[in-house]
């Protein structure tokens, strides 16, 4: 049984079924959102999904059209087998008025997603009430308090949090953050592009 997985995990085929079913499942699309978007079948895609059928360069690239990705990305054509450490004495930090970032995520062909984490001095904070959101339409981003205390201000709302608390939201929304507390708060920040529909 063991062999046969293994088998079945190097077939390009249930490779690149496996990896479509990921993206779509990322996207939280149905196989009829998916089929509705790409022009493709539902009974196809899962047959794609399934590894039971190759998907034409034509079908494939309907596919990679409907989850907004290149035919190059879909199958990963433009990427190598990446494995990048990131060392802690190795980030460069950038610091803008109390505010420390580090990015911890490498620039990789079709990442969607960006990890940082974040030093905010006691009373600081990032940005202001009016100002555009830096991140792209459709992005959603996650926040990890790690200590302290932080206000996520979120489109005129706001949202106290503490260590170990976390908070997702729709990253395309005007937002900041602020530190209310009289020590410095320390955060994490996922931001992934392209998960929802806008």
């Amino acid at each position: 049984m063991a062999a046969k997985t293994r088998s079945v995990d190097r077939d390009p085929v249930h490779r690149a079924g496996r990896r479509v079913r990921a993206l779509r499942e990322a996207r939280g699309l149905s196989l009829r959102d998916l089929a509705d978007r790409s022009g493709v079948s539902a009974p196809m895609l899962s047959q794609v999904e399934r590894g039971d059928t190759s998907p034409t360069l034509a079908v494939a690239g309907k596919i990679a059209a409907g989850l907004g990705l290149s035919l190059s990305q879909l199958l990963r054509l433009d990427e190598g087998k990446h494995v990048v450490v990131a060392r802690a004495k190795e980030r460069r930090p950038i610091r803008r008025n109390g505010h420390r970032i580090e990015r911890i995520t490498p620039d990789l062909p079709g990442e969607r997603a960006s990890v940082t984490v974040h030093a905010l001095r006691a009373g600081g904070r990032t940005g202001g009430a009016g100002d555009t959101p830096l991140h792209a339409p459709g992005s959603r981003e996650t926040v990890l308090v790690g200590s302290g205390t932080l206000a996520v201000l979120i489109d005129d709302e706001r949202y106290d949090l503490s260590p170990g608390d976390a908070i997702t939201f729709d990253a395309d929304l005007p937002h900041h953050f602020e530190n209310p507390g009289s020590t410095e708060t320390t955060f994490t920040a996922v931001v992934t592009a392209g998960l929802r529909n806008t």
